[in-house]
């Protein structure tokens, strides 16, 4: 989610050329429609405020009108059903992808940020969003070369021996040339879209007060921190729009992998790098979702996929610092079968203090057990607390009793995912941006696997990773044993001591009056129901007998029409009254 991203080749060989004005190489054809009259306005140096407050307003203001809509039933001609009412939500969210990338870059990183928002947004929309795709026009020579001898402070011709016009791939955000220097190396030159910054204070204010209405709203904000959803989408886009940023995490993405010939990372030449210019080595491979060119290059497949899981395991399990865009774009292959990962702009970090309360949620997840998986996860601030958390807890346990069902090696992360995803959507839970980013990355890595070795199973390869953190590393069968006893001994003390605590925390509760206990009599709901029905048919016989005596007078007294209108008013009210008593019959009868 860089610069370059989403079916990107930035780097490697199959990157075709791209003439400026044109669509990206690496892109491909946007599917459902071409780009509507509004592609592209943003693509400019100097935006005009005023047209892309009219953009962003009419594109919100119609999303909110399809809202309207989703809850109304006479809008469904065949009826408001389930299928009916997904097939609008997947509608919708395949317009809102598209709409998204007509205003442009900022949107278009948007909606890839908030594509791991699961908890937030129904799972048609995150599947969409996930499929957002920057593939955009390249712009001008010129104005790569202005960008370049701006920021690095000397004629193009001083710093290369050689630099391509025609850059080798294109993206909402900037562009690659392959270039040399006068030492000899082949290196890249990511260059950064003119204007860009200026974009993204324009678009960012804008939504700025979109944010607030959200927030705002009685339905919609409650519960959710839309202004803090705001703060970190601004810091992660101005940190993408940083190059370097993302050439300092090249160099540590790099430093981790230094032992491990099978992985290559592009090494950064500082000297030719700024904010809007990053110049890197040049590192040629073989795209790995390019499945016959592997096989024609003799390159086992097998091997290939293993190592793709094995790397970004140890990103996450081992450094704590991994790639959060590991699509096929950004990964390639060597000759030699070693790994080349390019684009750092977007990287995830897991501290150890996390990695630690995740333990926790492992050995909850192994044992089956709901009340320690949530109260580990409130720990992780991946859930929030609440005065009654027993719906969440039974969602958590219902999905450990039918999720967690089969062997270790036979789960599958995309299905894994896919299931807490929706068990997430409605309830308190707020998975922090990494946890998703983990997630997702897992699920693709997963389906390229699967695209190079349909035996693949990523949890097959990740099960001595998980046995190891879960086991504490240990070395033999006695250290097994006595780690597995110091396990449950601290897990004894650890209830022993934090008992008063529960009980102190149960009295305050009881203090505050937030300690609620709730029954509920299936009958006693019944009779209330049929009273409230019984008090509106009660309401609708006035309304009939009034409209009726009334219709009558009219009519003695000359007033035909108006006498009609009355009675009508009254017809209404005795077809309502008679569905009312129908419903009330159909009630009674239910077991």
């Amino acid at each position: 989610m860089s610069a370059l991203s989403y079916d990107s080749d930035p780097i490697g060989p199959s990157a075709e050329p791209v003439a400026a004005g044109t669509q990206s190489s690496f892109g491909r054809p946007r599917k459902g429609r071409p780009y509507g009259d509004k592609a592209y306005r943003w693509n400019r140096e100097n935006y005009s405020r005023r047209r892309r407050f009219v953009d962003i307003w009419s594109f919100v203001l119609l999303l909110l009108l399809a809202q309207w809509r989703y809850g109304k039933a006479w809008t469904y001609p065949g009826g408001m059903t389930d299928a009916s009412r997904a097939d609008r939500r997947r509608a919708s969210a395949i317009w809102i992808r598209e709409t998204l990338l007509d205003l442009g870059p900022t949107f278009i990183k948007v909606g890839q940020l908030f594509s791991t928002r699961a908890d937030l947004f129904p799972s048609e929309y995150v599947e969409e969003l996930s499929k957002l795709q920057d593939s955009v026009p390249a712009f001008s020579y010129e104005q790569a070369k202005a960008i370049v001898e701006q920021d690095l402070g000397k004629p193009i011709q001083e710093l290369f021996r050689s630099f391509d016009p025609v850059p080798l791939a294109a993206a909402s955000l900037g562009q690659v040339h392959r270039a040399k220097l006068h030492t000899g190396e082949e290196v890249v030159v990511k260059v950064q879209r003119p204007g860009l910054l200026k974009l993204f204070k324009i678009d960012l204010d804008i939504l700025k007060g979109i944010t607030r209405y959200f927030q705002n709203h009685p339905e919609w904000g409650k519960g959710r921190d839309w202004l803090g959803i705001y703060d970190e989408c601004c810091r992660i886009l101005y940190e993408e729009i940083d190059y370097l940023n993302e050439g300092r995490n090249a160099d540590t993405f790099r430093r981790n992998f230094r032992d491990e010939d099978w992985v290559h990372v592009p090494r950064v030449y500082w000297r030719y790098a700024s904010p809007r210019v990053l110049t890197l080595e040049y590192l040629p491979g073989i795209k790995i979702s390019h499945y016959e060119a592997l096989e024609a290059a003799g390159l086992d497949r097998k091997a290939i996929a293993q190592l793709g899981a094995k790397a970004y395991l140890q990103q996450l399990l081992n450094d704590g610092f991994f790639h959060a865009d590991p699509h096929p774009g950004n990964i390639a292959v060597s000759p030699e079968g070693s790994l080349i990962f390019y684009d750092f702009g977007m990287m995830g970090q897991v501290k150890a203090i996390t990695r630690e309360k995740l333990l926790d949620t492992f050995f909850g997840i192994a044992q089956k057990d709901a009340d320690r998986v949530v109260s580990s996860l409130v720990e992780l601030g991946a859930l929030a607390p609440a005065s009654d958390m027993g719906p969440v807890r039974r969602s958590v346990q219902f999905m450990l009793d039918n999720f967690m069902d089969k062997p270790f090696e036979n789960q599958s992360v995309s299905e894994i995912s896919d299931d807490l995803y929706e068990i997430a959507y409605g309830q308190p839970f707020r998975f922090p941006a990494t946890f998703t980013f983990v997630m997702r990355a897992f699920s693709t890595l997963e389906g390229v696997g699967k695209g190079l070795d349909p035996d693949f199973n990523f949890m097959e390869v990740a099960k001595p990773f998980a046995l190891q953190i879960m086991a504490g590393n240990p070395s033999s069968d006695a250290n097994n044993l006595l780690s597995e006893l110091s396990r449950q001994a601290a897990q004894v003390s650890s209830t022993a001591l934090g008992l008063p605590r529960r009980i102190e925390d149960t009295l305050d509760k009881l203090e505050r009056g937030d300690l609620r206990v709730r029954t509920r009599s299936i009958e006693t709901d019944r009779v209330l129901r049929r009273l409230s029905g019984v008090n509106m048919g009660t309401n609708y016989t006035l309304l009939v007998c009034a409209f009726t005596v009334s219709a009558t007078i009219l009519l003695v007294s000359g007033f035909a029409w108006l006498a009609l209108l009355v009675a009508s008013v009254a017809g209404i009210a005795a077809v309502a009254l008679i569905r009312l008593m129908i419903r009330i019959d159909r009630a009674d009868r239910m077991p």
